[in-house]
């Protein structure tokens, strides 16, 4: 166990970020009725920063929540050549939390279909979504929680505007598409640099993603650098723009399936005055 009684000035900065980061997480969930009474919460590992962060957040909430929901942990295991197996079993054994590692080598599949140098998350990602849904329903859970935080949501916003063509993100709350699943991001409120400090003074035994090999020109990447240039040259934009996907306004957008551009008419109260003050 850490022990931060000799210094005092991280067990402050510690209580701070955790009582920040607890109440933004406590008011994701509130405002998307992530957890439910009786919810059997899947809590997706993947040994980094957030899923840690967001493990131990939600630890923290179930101790003072008004209504009952049960956690458990689950990695995914695939195969990747030199993965610490024993560090993920060895920390949730140590925190007495239920948990499952679940074995698929997606790996092997990775680096047998996509080319040398190309990217892997895309094929990566959806390789590891099918296994983590599958598994959910093995175990019945009701809810499958993600470690996603702020910045992650609006990275994703703007690779899908920049490379894709689609004003969309990641959803705080999310209907699978076959209907079976409910994912939740509870950290969906949280930023990234508070996670960073919470998980560094937590000492948390990271585990670093290497499938991925050295692709330092992903394009996420390259968002993530846009984002963090803006916010060090003007404090808070990345805030507003976190607002701003929370404020939609439909009718001032372009898409005609959200709205009805076609049938827009001028009322004929408004023509008529119109017609009265051009006399």
């Amino acid at each position: 166990m850490m022990d931060l009684s000799n210094r005092p000035k991280e067990k402050l900065e510690l209580n701070k970020l955790q009582k920040r980061l607890r109440r933004l997480t406590g008011q994701a969930i509130a405002d998307f009725n992530m957890i439910e009474e009786g919810d059997k919460v899947m809590v997706c590992l993947s040994g980094g920063k957030d899923s840690y962060t967001m493990l131990e957040i939600l630890r923290n909430l179930q101790a003072s929540a008004p209504i009952n929901f049960t956690l458990i942990a689950v990695n995914l295991d695939q195969k990747q050549p030199g993965f610490p197996e024993h560090i993920l079993p060895a920390y949730l054994e140590s925190i007495g939390v239920d948990f499952h590692i679940l074995e698929r080598d997606t790996y092997s599949i990775v680096k047998e279909i996509v080319p040398e140098g190309k990217t892997t998350c895309g094929l990566c990602s959806r390789l590891r979504r099918g296994s983590l849904y599958g598994f959910a329903e093995e175990i019945g859970a009701t809810k499958i929680a993600l470690g996603h935080h702020r910045d992650d949501i609006l990275e994703t916003l703007f690779l899908n505007m920049f490379f894709g063509g689609k004003l969309k993100s990641m959803p705080p709350k999310l209907l699978s598409d076959d209907g079976k699943h409910i994912v939740i991001r509870p950290l969906a409120y949280c930023k990234e640099e508070d996670i960073e400090a919470f998980a560094t003074i937590k000492e948390y035994p990271i585990i670093p993603c290497n499938l991925c090999g050295s692709q330092e020109n992903l394009q996420r990447q390259v968002v993530k650098d846009m984002l963090q240039k803006w916010e060090k040259e003007f404090p808070g934009r990345t805030e507003t723009m976190f607002s701003a996907i929370q404020n939609v306004v439909p009718s001032h957008l372009a898409d005609t399936e959200l709205f009805d551009f076609k049938g827009l008419k001028q009322s004929k109260e408004a023509f008529d005055r119109l017609n009265i003050i051009s006399l």
